[in-house]
């Protein structure tokens, strides 16, 4: 076994509690020392960004580290993901350039690179300033389409848009939240050479997007010295709606030819963009009818809300590729070591468009009766009792969510059957709050 004082010192940036302890369950972890870079709820869901503030407060931290910095990692998007690849190029430690990190998280230069190498399957796109009185006038695709931030997550500010009077309800909305992450994204921007068919296209910029349709699919993996390899594909599986997401499930369903199908065009993309030395999810649509496969978007970063199943069904969560390769190691991802042959993370939402307050939320007791049911599932509540839907932060903008599920079993059928019974056994109970109280 090797000795305490050869750990690997890794520092994760955005550490939390969860995440923590699914670090310390990967295999020879005793390898390892994981120390946190600045807490999650110092860093995600912020009112402001102060992006400067942070990285100074993070250097401090590395500095005063008695010892050598070997690596660092994150699993948050914004504004975690480019804040490590700053600082691992500070350090000269392996990571992501910032430049090939921007080309995958900003939309629309996104969009761009794909067109480069695959223009057969990204979609139809424009840019819109929601800004401008004419901003209707720079939709260049048809009805409907699907509208949303050149920076967003978690489809933050995303609108199915059908037809005028939906477009300008929307850009109300744009109008006065974009900025939030814009502008603190257009001051991560700065720090590149941004090519002149992008420039002109900032954070606070929207991009429409030709709709797309089908089966949604995510393939999870890496480029490590050029060598790209995945680990794994997700399906990302929508609620009634068609708009709000319902569960992210492992392993996929997808007909194998067009998971790998999605794994090529996956490495073929990220080579054009420069990727290197990093984690990375991508998600597409495939349309069963026409066998079309069309590029969503890339995240330059392991998927935080994949890490359950994993473990669940392969044994390892994928932290454990996220360390080697921020270490320069070679990861080595088995199959099939877990307890269950499927996992899920389920989103139960609130279908509402008004504003209510939590008069009952699952109790300690609720929610030990269920782990007495079901010993391996995991529940994470979004909303305190007396909380309001309203202050709920980065919702999509047809619903809201409670509670992240966690579910796993040996079918798809016990898997639905699971979940329906937490779902059972978590109650949820509001009140509509009144329109004069502010939010």
């Amino acid at each position: 076994m090797t000795g305490p004082t050869e750990r690997k010192n890794v520092f994760v940036l955005g550490c939390d509690e969860r995440h923590a302890g699914d670090l310390l369950r990967i295999r020879e972890a005793d390898r390892f020392a994981f120390h946190p870079l600045l807490r999650s709820e110092e860093l995600i869901y912020q009112r402001r960004y102060e992006i400067e503030e942070k990285l100074e407060k993070a250097r401090k931290v590395l500095r005063a580290f008695d010892g050598t910095v070997d690596a660092i990692v994150c699993h948050w998007d914004f504004p975690v993901t480019p804040m490590a690849a700053m600082l691992c190029e500070e350090l000269g430690l392996p990571g992501p350039s910032l430049e090939a990190l921007l080309k995958c998280s900003h939309k629309y230069w996104s969009r761009v690179e794909q067109r480069k190498v695959a223009p057969e399957n990204t979609p139809e796109f424009c840019a819109v300033d929601p800004f401008s009185e004419g901003a209707l006038e720079q939709v260049t695709i048809d009805y409907p389409f699907w509208m949303k931030p050149v920076k967003g997550y978690g489809s933050l500010l995303g609108f199915r848009i059908n037809n005028a009077a939906e477009f300008h309800r929307a850009i109300g909305i744009v109008r006065a939240h974009i900025k939030r992450l814009g502008d603190p994204f257009n001051e991560i921007l700065q720090r590149v050479d941004v090519p002149d068919a992008v420039a002109g296209v900032t954070g606070n910029h929207l991009i429409a997007e030709e709709l797309l349709g089908g089966l949604e699919i995510a393939p999870e993996g890496s480029v490590q010295q050029g060598v790209y390899q995945a680990h794994g594909m997700i399906d990302m599986v929508r609620d009634r709606n068609h708009k709000s997401f319902l569960r992210y499930e492992y392993p996929s369903r997808a007909p194998r030819r067009v998971q790998q199908r999605a794994i090529d065009l996956a490495g073929k993309v990220l080579s054009q963009i420069g990727f290197n030395n990093g984690c990375f999810n991508m998600e597409f649509f495939w349309e069963r009818e026409t066998d079309k496969l069309s590029i969503i978007e890339i995240n330059p970063r392991i998927s935080q809300s994949h890490c359950y199943q994993f473990e669940m069904v392969d044994g390892m969560s994928n932290h454990e590729i996220a360390v080697h390769v921020a270490l320069g190691d070679k990861p080595n991802f088995e199959y099939g070591r877990g307890p269950y042959e499927h996992a899920a993370k389920f989103l139960l939402r609130r279908y509402t468009q008004q504003d209510e307050r939590a008069v009952h939320v699952p109790t300690r007791d609720e929610l030990d009766r269920l782990k007495s049911r079901q010993p391996d599932t995991d529940v994470v509540l979004m909303l305190e009792k007396g909380g309001r839907l309203s202050e709920l932060m980065d919702q999509d903008p047809y619903s809201y969510l409670l509670a992240e599920v966690y579910v796993a079993a040996h079918t798809t059928r016990e898997l639905l059957a699971r979940y329906q019974q937490a779902v059972d056994l978590l109650p949820f109970e509001f009140e509509v709050v009144p329109e004069q109280q502010p939010g």
